[in-house]
């Protein structure tokens, strides 16, 4: 199985293109969020969206939950993929079908505890993966991503073992770590952003290492 990469919190095309030029399969453009790094202006957003190849998905971060919000929000910036950072009701997924054919979905929970199997198994009917992450939704001000902290990954196995759908990983993943996490929790795909920043800025020696680190991965998963 090849485990797709996606490098999140993208800033610009230059690092777009980096991003892609090392190998990524997917990249993160996260729009406003009550914290965190990396968001950009919803314009910047559809122009990275508009140059990917057709190879990489487009993931959009919105932190919105109201479903004419999101269905707004995803038709301005163009991605291909939505990610809603945080908990929404279920008539957010059957806009988002209606209002935007062949968009695909994907619901972040965040692993704070074993809870977090149920509320997977809660949303894996209506959404097209899910991505494990790190943040806390009920801080005084909410953490929805880009922590760089890793969580428990006996729970995130547990969560793919039971899942109907592809499952990605994030949180605190580094070039020096994914291997381990790849070969602990076996998801589809493994989601970073500060990890391979250096002053803020992706670093394209860093993404080579993660990258080559996953795929070294995948070969001794192979055999």
């Amino acid at each position: 199985m090849r485990t797709r990469v996606k490098v999140c919190c993208i800033q610009n095309l230059e690092e777009a293109r980096t991003a892609i030029a090392q190998g990524a399969d997917a990249l993160g453009l996260v729009a406003a969020m009550p914290s965190g790094p990396g968001p950009i202006p919803d314009e910047a957003i559809a122009e990275i969206a508009a140059i990917a190849p057709p190879a990489v998905a487009t993931f959009l971060l919105t932190s919105r939950t109201d479903p004419d919000d999101v269905v707004a929000h995803v038709i301005a910036c163009g991605t291909g993929v939505v990610q809603l950072v945080d908990a929404v009701p279920v008539a957010v997924y059957h806009r988002l079908r209606a209002a935007c054919p062949g968009l695909r979905i994907v619901q972040v929970i965040h692993v704070e505890g074993p809870d977090a199997i149920a509320a997977a198994q809660r949303v894996a009917g209506e959404v097209d993966a899910i991505l494990l992450d790190s943040g806390r939704p009920s801080a005084a001000v909410p953490e929805l991503g880009g922590t760089g902290r890793a969580h428990d990954w006996r729970v995130s196995r547990r969560v793919v073992e039971a899942s109907p759908v592809p499952v990605f990983l994030a949180g605190g993943l580094r070039p020096d770590n994914v291997g381990a996490a790849i070969r602990q929790v076996a998801p589809f795909g493994v989601d970073l952003c500060s990890g391979v920043r250096t002053d803020g800025v992706l670093d394209p020696i860093k993404l080579r290492a993660f990258v080559a680190a996953v795929r070294g991965a995948d070969l001794r998963r192979a055999h």
